[in-house]
């Protein structure tokens, strides 16, 4: 009986402050599922306002050089590439709708690796192929001025080492501490219920 008072004693004096409660889980579940949701399809109706604005531009204005179509042809295929990769990963937070906290973590997990492959490879060769056609369908329009040429690559240039070397190392390194804070959470709420 001495063991049973003082598992009580323990029980009860249990600091449970910090831990979420279960409604609190599902309401962030609720609104990273939705938040997400949203970023994804802004993402690609961008991608498509894109598209549709290349291939207006290169039936309205016809390039001359063909370095111009080159490029442009890159860069449609980098925001087709963004656009085919946020769809295909539109599928998995829809079927996140009614879930437990091993699913939703089981889940976080394969968003984590999923974060990861993208940053790795998918975004690398979208970012080099999206440069390069820049970088290409620019040409047409600066090959005559030396001063506009070395202007304008040298801010392209500025440009896209900023995005590799800052903004997609600073973004990637955000969306990692929202998703470990959230697996977090829900980890000490399982831990709770157990």
């Amino acid at each position: 009986m001495d063991n049973l008072n003082e598992l009580k004693a323990i029980w009860k004096t249990a600091k449970t402050d910090t831990l979420p409660i279960p409604r609190e889980m599902l309401r962030l579940v609720k609104r990273y599922r939705n938040k997400k949701l949203r970023n994804k399809l802004r993402l690609i109706a961008g991608c498509f306002l894109l598209i549709i604005f290349f291939v207006s531009a290169w039936f309205y204005n016809r390039p001359h050089f063909i370095s111009t179509s080159i490029g442009m042809l890159m860069t449609t295929g980098a925001v087709i590439i963004l656009a085919i990769t946020n769809i295909r990963s539109i599928g998995r937070f829809i079927k996140l709708n009614d879930c437990s906290n091993k699913e939703f973590i089981s889940f976080l997990e394969q968003t984590r690796r999923n974060q990861l492959f993208y940053h790795q490879k998918t975004q690398v060769f979208g970012i080099l192929l999206a440069s390069a056609g820049f970088l290409l369908y620019i040409f047409e329009f600066v090959y005559q001025s030396i001063l506009l040429s070395v202007i304008f690559y040298t801010s392209g240039i500025a440009y896209i080492a900023f995005v590799w070397f800052y903004l997609r190392v600073v973004k990637y390194k955000k969306q990692t501490a929202e998703l470990n804070n959230i697996i977090e959470k829900l980890e000490k709420m399982s831990y709770q219920i157990l």
